[in-house]
Protein backbone atom coordinates (compact mmCIF):
# COMPACT_ATOMS: atom_id res chain seq x y z
CA UNK A 1 0.00 0.00 0.00
CA UNK A 2 1.06 3.80 -1.04
CA UNK A 3 2.49 5.76 1.93
CA UNK A 4 -0.19 8.49 2.10
CA UNK A 5 0.39 10.49 5.09
CA UNK A 6 2.11 13.46 3.45
CA UNK A 7 -0.49 13.00 0.29
CA UNK A 8 -4.23 14.78 -0.20
CA UNK A 9 -7.40 13.67 -2.22
CA UNK A 10 -8.63 16.62 -3.94
CA UNK A 11 -12.28 16.43 -4.91
CA UNK A 12 -13.21 18.41 -8.18
CA UNK A 13 -16.67 20.07 -8.16
CA UNK A 14 -18.32 17.16 -7.28
CA UNK A 15 -21.94 19.10 -6.95
CA UNK A 16 -25.51 18.59 -7.85
CA UNK A 17 -25.39 21.10 -11.04
CA UNK A 18 -22.61 18.78 -12.92
CA UNK A 19 -24.39 15.70 -12.11
CA UNK A 20 -27.43 14.32 -14.67
CA UNK A 21 -30.27 16.41 -14.37
CA UNK A 22 -28.40 19.19 -13.36
CA UNK A 23 -27.83 22.58 -14.91
CA UNK A 24 -24.59 21.72 -16.41
CA UNK A 25 -24.54 18.11 -16.12
CA UNK A 26 -21.39 16.20 -17.44
CA UNK A 27 -22.21 13.18 -19.11
CA UNK A 28 -22.44 10.08 -16.60
CA UNK A 29 -20.86 12.54 -14.07
CA UNK A 30 -22.60 10.53 -11.39
CA UNK A 31 -20.80 7.36 -12.80
CA UNK A 32 -17.47 8.43 -11.18
CA UNK A 33 -18.78 8.26 -7.26
CA UNK A 34 -18.33 5.07 -6.74
CA UNK A 35 -15.03 5.06 -7.36
CA UNK A 36 -14.34 8.40 -5.72
CA UNK A 37 -15.48 6.88 -2.60
CA UNK A 38 -13.64 4.06 -2.77
CA UNK A 39 -10.62 6.61 -3.14
CA UNK A 40 -11.53 8.82 -0.29
CA UNK A 41 -11.85 5.85 2.20
CA UNK A 42 -7.73 5.71 2.04
CA UNK A 43 -5.78 7.19 4.65
CA UNK A 44 -4.84 10.22 2.83
CA UNK A 45 -3.95 12.86 5.21
CA UNK A 46 -6.35 15.60 3.99
CA UNK A 47 -9.56 14.82 1.51
CA UNK A 48 -10.28 18.54 -0.05
CA UNK A 49 -13.51 18.67 -2.01
CA UNK A 50 -13.71 22.04 -4.38
CA UNK A 51 -16.84 23.66 -4.98
CA UNK A 52 -18.13 26.17 -7.68
CA UNK A 53 -19.94 28.91 -5.23
CA UNK A 54 -21.24 31.43 -7.69
CA UNK A 55 -22.86 34.81 -6.47
CA UNK A 56 -26.61 34.88 -8.78
CA UNK A 57 -25.27 37.02 -11.35
CA UNK A 58 -21.90 35.15 -11.40
CA UNK A 59 -19.90 36.45 -14.93
CA UNK A 60 -19.19 32.94 -16.60
CA UNK A 61 -23.70 32.80 -16.59
CA UNK A 62 -25.20 32.86 -20.15
CA UNK A 63 -27.46 36.26 -18.78
CA UNK A 64 -24.23 37.64 -17.54
CA UNK A 65 -22.28 37.12 -20.78
CA UNK A 66 -20.73 34.12 -19.84
CA UNK A 67 -20.45 30.86 -21.50
CA UNK A 68 -23.04 28.84 -19.22
CA UNK A 69 -25.94 28.05 -17.81
CA UNK A 70 -26.99 29.60 -14.47
CA UNK A 71 -24.81 26.84 -11.97
CA UNK A 72 -23.71 26.24 -8.40
CA UNK A 73 -25.31 29.32 -7.31
CA UNK A 74 -24.21 29.89 -3.64
CA UNK A 75 -26.54 28.15 -1.09
CA UNK A 76 -28.90 26.06 -3.68
CA UNK A 77 -29.40 22.36 -3.98
CA UNK A 78 -27.53 22.91 -7.17
CA UNK A 79 -24.28 24.14 -5.65
CA UNK A 80 -24.63 21.39 -3.56
CA UNK A 81 -22.42 17.51 -2.93
CA UNK A 82 -25.08 15.20 -3.87
CA UNK A 83 -26.10 12.38 -1.38
CA UNK A 84 -24.08 9.60 -2.89
CA UNK A 85 -20.68 11.47 -1.86
CA UNK A 86 -19.91 10.26 0.98
CA UNK A 87 -19.01 13.12 3.61
CA UNK A 88 -17.24 11.57 6.08
CA UNK A 89 -14.00 11.65 4.36
CA UNK A 90 -13.98 15.07 3.43
CA UNK A 91 -12.14 17.29 6.21
CA UNK A 92 -11.69 20.59 4.07
CA UNK A 93 -14.07 22.04 1.63
CA UNK A 94 -12.47 24.89 -0.79
CA UNK A 95 -15.03 27.54 -2.66
CA UNK A 96 -14.08 29.01 -5.73
CA UNK A 97 -15.99 31.30 -8.48
CA UNK A 98 -17.06 33.35 -5.18
CA UNK A 99 -16.07 36.83 -6.74
CA UNK A 100 -18.96 38.13 -9.27
CA UNK A 101 -16.54 39.19 -11.80
CA UNK A 102 -14.14 36.08 -12.09
CA UNK A 103 -14.79 32.60 -12.48
CA UNK A 104 -12.33 29.54 -10.86
CA UNK A 105 -11.48 26.48 -13.28
CA UNK A 106 -8.85 25.73 -10.97
CA UNK A 107 -9.29 24.64 -7.32
CA UNK A 108 -5.76 26.78 -7.27
CA UNK A 109 -6.29 30.10 -8.76
CA UNK A 110 -8.87 32.06 -10.48
CA UNK A 111 -9.53 33.02 -14.03
CA UNK A 112 -7.53 35.76 -13.65
CA UNK A 113 -4.49 33.76 -12.54
CA UNK A 114 -3.82 36.52 -9.54
CA UNK A 115 -6.37 35.68 -7.32
CA UNK A 116 -5.65 32.51 -4.90
CA UNK A 117 -8.40 30.21 -3.68
CA UNK A 118 -6.58 29.47 -0.38
CA UNK A 119 -6.09 25.82 -1.41
CA UNK A 120 -1.95 26.10 -1.72
CA UNK A 121 -1.80 27.31 1.98
CA UNK A 122 -4.01 24.61 3.07
CA UNK A 123 -1.61 22.16 0.89
CA UNK A 124 1.46 23.93 2.58
CA UNK A 125 -0.07 24.29 6.37
CA UNK A 126 -0.78 20.71 6.08
CA UNK A 127 2.69 19.81 4.92
CA UNK A 128 1.36 18.05 1.71
CA UNK A 129 4.01 17.08 -1.04
CA UNK A 130 1.68 15.18 -3.37
CA UNK A 131 -1.98 15.24 -4.76
CA UNK A 132 -4.42 12.87 -6.31
CA UNK A 133 -7.09 14.86 -8.09
CA UNK A 134 -10.16 13.71 -9.72
CA UNK A 135 -14.03 14.85 -10.43
CA UNK A 136 -15.70 16.65 -12.82
CA UNK A 137 -15.48 18.08 -15.34
CA UNK A 138 -12.10 16.56 -16.65
CA UNK A 139 -11.54 18.67 -19.68
CA UNK A 140 -12.05 22.05 -17.59
CA UNK A 141 -11.68 21.96 -13.87
CA UNK A 142 -9.75 18.78 -13.32
CA UNK A 143 -7.04 19.91 -15.83
CA UNK A 144 -6.86 23.04 -14.35
CA UNK A 145 -6.15 21.85 -10.73
CA UNK A 146 -3.87 19.16 -11.78
CA UNK A 147 -1.96 21.88 -13.92
CA UNK A 148 -1.61 24.10 -10.65
CA UNK A 149 -1.09 21.59 -8.66
CA UNK A 150 1.84 21.16 -10.76
CA UNK A 151 3.35 24.74 -11.01
CA UNK A 152 2.70 24.70 -7.12
CA UNK A 153 5.12 21.84 -6.92
CA UNK A 154 3.21 18.81 -5.60
CA UNK A 155 3.64 15.56 -7.28
CA UNK A 156 0.31 15.35 -9.27
CA UNK A 157 -1.69 12.02 -9.92
CA UNK A 158 -5.32 12.20 -11.43
CA UNK A 159 -7.14 8.91 -11.55
CA UNK A 160 -8.69 8.61 -15.24
CA UNK A 161 -11.77 6.35 -13.75
CA UNK A 162 -12.97 9.06 -11.07
CA UNK A 163 -13.29 11.86 -13.92
CA UNK A 164 -15.88 12.19 -16.20
CA UNK A 165 -15.33 15.22 -19.10
CA UNK A 166 -17.43 17.10 -20.89
CA UNK A 167 -15.58 16.10 -24.30
CA UNK A 168 -16.90 12.62 -25.22
CA UNK A 169 -13.20 11.30 -25.53
CA UNK A 170 -10.71 12.40 -22.74
CA UNK A 171 -7.79 11.53 -24.79
CA UNK A 172 -6.78 15.45 -25.47
CA UNK A 173 -7.03 16.33 -21.49
CA UNK A 174 -5.22 13.25 -20.48
CA UNK A 175 -2.56 14.03 -23.26
CA UNK A 176 -2.36 17.11 -21.83
CA UNK A 177 -1.84 16.17 -18.55
CA UNK A 178 0.63 13.49 -18.87
CA UNK A 179 2.94 16.65 -20.95
CA UNK A 180 2.98 18.57 -17.98
CA UNK A 181 4.11 15.73 -15.77
CA UNK A 182 0.69 14.96 -14.27
CA UNK A 183 0.76 10.28 -13.65
CA UNK A 184 -2.62 9.06 -14.62
CA UNK A 185 -2.65 6.33 -11.66
CA UNK A 186 -5.32 3.60 -11.66
CA UNK A 187 -7.90 3.41 -8.80
CA UNK A 188 -6.16 -0.16 -7.21
CA UNK A 189 -3.07 1.89 -7.39
CA UNK A 190 -4.06 3.39 -3.92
Amino acid sequence: MTDLSRSALILVDIQNDFLPGGALAVPDGDGILEAVNALARHPFRAVIATQDWHPPRHCSFRTQGGPWPVHCVAGTHGADFPQTLLPEPVTHIIRKGVLQGRDSYSGFLDNDRATSTGLDELLKGLDIEHVVICGLALDYCVTATALDAVKCGYRTDVVPQACRGIAPDPGDALKKLEKQGVLLKSLNTF
